[in-house]
């Protein structure tokens, strides 16, 4: 096990390290110049040199980078170009909002994709499991703005039972997380059905009903423990995403999450900003992965670390 971690871990570092070459590459080749939108239009050429050697972005790009890499060992993700705030507290005042949205939605997803997914693996070819895979296929196609201007002209414009956006209450939660809920609930519901159908089928299955044992125990604690397996990877990665922060649901919803952080640095090319939302997720996404493969070793006697 120590020998698993400490390659995971090592993986995990490589992986950030090329993160944030690619991300820092991708910034330094933009045709937008964050030093006119620091400077203004009306600036003049000297007011934007000026800036430029002050912010060091005249530099080659492998000094620039560097010099990032530096502060990031350091836990300095930098300065914002525009707010004038160090990035980590931009980042610290807007995750609390983004941690509350994602486990809002991942719950939202796993009430909705594991029950469809066992209810269509039980009524295996009928019109209610054909029904729910379409359902399931429309959810995961749906474009997410779609989703959540429904939901909104529905629930908070005709009906009244939410607010059309904010947060602060369980109210301001619901809808945005059942936007990301359903669309994320069609991978699960999918999923679950094929797993719950290959476990089904298997001797330890019908020994117990042999055994005499009712249906719904043998569903709950033999069936549904080991089918439900596979999916644990799959919040690993979720828990990444919406670390993220989905930026379309949180402009729908005004949600004052890094994801709609890191939409007004793009409009404003504020790259510190940009770059630390990436590196945030790219953690998020890597420590969730890391731990979905504990979790899954330690509920899986089957599986064996070489």
């Amino acid at each position: 096990m120590i020998n698993f971690l400490g390659r995971r871990l090592l993986q995990s570092a490589m992986i950030l390290l090329g993160v944030s070459f690619i991300t820092f590459a991708l910034l330094y080749l933009l045709p937008s110049d964050p030093v006119r939108q620091i400077a203004g239009r009306s600036a003049t050429a000297q007011t934007v040199a000026n800036i430029r050697e002050q912010l060091g972005l005249d530099q080659p790009f492998i000094v620039q980078y560097w010099r990032y890499l530096m502060d990031l060992l350091q836990f300095d993700l930098g300065r914002s170009y525009l707010q004038k705030t160090e990035v980590s507290a931009l980042i610290a005042a807007r995750l609390p909002a983004t941690l509350l949205l994602m486990v809002g939605a991942i719950s939202a997803e796993l009430v909705l994709g594991l029950g469809m997914g066992i209810i269509a693996a039980l009524r295996r070819g009928t019109t209610t499991d054909n029904t729910l895979m379409i359902a399931s296929f429309i959810g995961v196609s749906a474009p997410q703005f779609v989703v959540g201007l429904l939901l909104l002209y529905v629930f908070a414009v005709q009906l009244g039972w939410f607010p059309i956006g904010g947060y602060g209450t369980f109210g301001h939660l619901v809808l945005p997380a059942l936007t990301l809920g359903i669309l994320g609930s069609g991978w699960y519901s999918r999923m679950m059905r094929s797993s719950m159908i290959d476990v089904l089928r298997q001797d330890f299955i019908r020994t117990a009903h042999a055994k005499g044992l009712s249906r719904a125990r043998v569903l709950m604690r033999h069936a549904l423990p080991n089918a439900i397996l596979p999916v644990i990877a799959m919040i690993g990665i979720d828990i990444g995403i919406f670390m993220g922060g989905i930026v379309i649901v949180e402009s729908v919803f005004g949600w004052p999450g890094i994801g709609q952080l890191a939409w007004q640095a793009i409009q404003r090319v504020d790259i510190p900003i940009i770059m630390g939302v990436t590196l945030v997720s790219a953690c998020a996404i890597v420590l969730g992965n890391l731990v979905a493969d504990i979790a899954t070793l330690f509920a899986d006697p089957r599986i064996k670390v070489r």
